[in-house]
């Protein structure tokens, strides 16, 4: 009997041999636990993740637009930093264009000045030089005089064979 027994359930558990979930007796107990874990699943992506993932978002959202911020406020910082260095260099520029023409000035003066002076001491030494020249040049013509006379007796002491006297060659001259 104990076969028969076995052999009785046999044939019942051969009929509904396969995949549980594909057997329509099963599917009512399927689809309530479908949705008892799907409301569960649910409620936990609700109350815990997306609100772990929302605050993420927004906690580097606001990193970024804080990061941007600072990095627009920095631009702005070197931008004002890059103008001011950019006045003083002007300044500075404009202040050594303002000393090299003052030092070109005075040198200029110095040397108007000692040309000046050189212009000076040469007219000095041109005014002396020609005073020298006007004397010996009148030494000279005063020379000239008397070497004159003395040719022009000796001159007329060859040609006539006699001494011109002094009133003769002084009426010759002219004077």
């Amino acid at each position: 009997m104990a076969t028969e027994t076995q052999e009785g359930t046999a044939p019942a558990q051969a009929q509904s041999a396969g995949l549980p979930q594909f057997d329509f007796q099963w599917w009512p107990g399927q689809i309530v636990w479908f949705l008892v874990m799907f409301l569960v699943v649910l409620a936990f992506v609700r109350l815990f993740a997306v609100p772990r993932v929302g605050g993420t978002i927004e906690a580097r959202e606001g990193k970024i637009s804080g990061d941007i911020a600072d990095a627009r406020r920095l631009k702005d910082e070197a931008d004002a930093q890059a103008a001011a260095a950019a006045q003083e260099t002007a300044q500075a520029r404009a202040a050594a264009q303002r000393v090299a023409a003052e030092a070109r000035a005075k040198a200029q003066s110095e040397v108007a000045a000692r040309l000046a002076e050189e212009e000076a001491k040469l007219a000095e030494r041109a005014a002396v030089a020609e005073a020298r020249i006007v004397k010996a040049r009148d030494a000279a013509m005063a020379n000239v005089v008397g070497i004159a006379a003395d040719a022009a007796g000796a001159i007329v002491g060859k040609l006539t064979g006699r001494a011109a006297t002094s009133a003769e060659l002084t009426a010759a001259r002219g004077s």
